[in-house]
């Protein structure tokens, strides 16, 4: 009888977990994204040019809760918030061309651009899945010198937002 009550009390626990365990890898792994051109700070993880931890694996996948305001969102990817790694600065003039790169595209709210906490563009995801790859253009006027700019793509269907952080001098 008491081997019966401890299997009883396994299976019991084991469809209990089961949804759980279920359900969130499904919505980590749903959407991921990072800027591939200027090479953002993930991306050069992702070559081996800056050593940043665990982020060298998984570049996409700069996940956090929206509103952060920092390289990493708050994700455990805290690598990326250290300005004193060594990161390759990308030359641009007064605009730039950012490249996304989606391994899994989710509906977009926007995509928003920071220099020091100041918002200098949003452009419209539509509520839609981006393509593969998506680009578009960001104003730099105003700034010159060696700027970092936080890159954040909003989804639109939970509250997570992807992270990017790209090194530039503008001249």
């Amino acid at each position: 009888m008491k081997n019966a009550s401890r299997k009883l009390a396994a299976v019991a626990a084991g469809v209990g977990i089961a949804p759980v365990v279920a359900v969130i890898p499904a919505t980590s792994a749903f959407a991921h994204g990072y800027i591939s051109a200027p090479m953002s700070r993930q991306a050069q993880c992702a070559k081996g040019l800056v050593q940043c931890g665990a982020v060298k694996y998984e570049p996409q996948s700069v996940e956090a809760p929206k509103g952060g305001r920092t390289c990493s969102g708050g994700s455990r990817f805290r690598d990326l918030d250290d300005n004193s790694k060594g990161w390759k600065v990308t030359d641009v003039g007064q605009s730039m061309n950012v490249t996304w790169t989606f391994t899994a595209r989710h509906r977009t709210t926007n995509y928003e651009y920071f220099i020091g906490g100041r918002k200098i563009a949003s452009v419209s995801g539509n509520n839609q899945q981006p393509p593969s790859t998506i680009s578009h253009p960001v104003s730099l006027a105003g700034f010159s010198g060696r700027q970092t700019v936080l890159a954040v793509w909003n989804i639109a269907d939970t509250g997570n937002a992807f992270y990017a952080c790209l090194d530039v001098n503008v001249r």
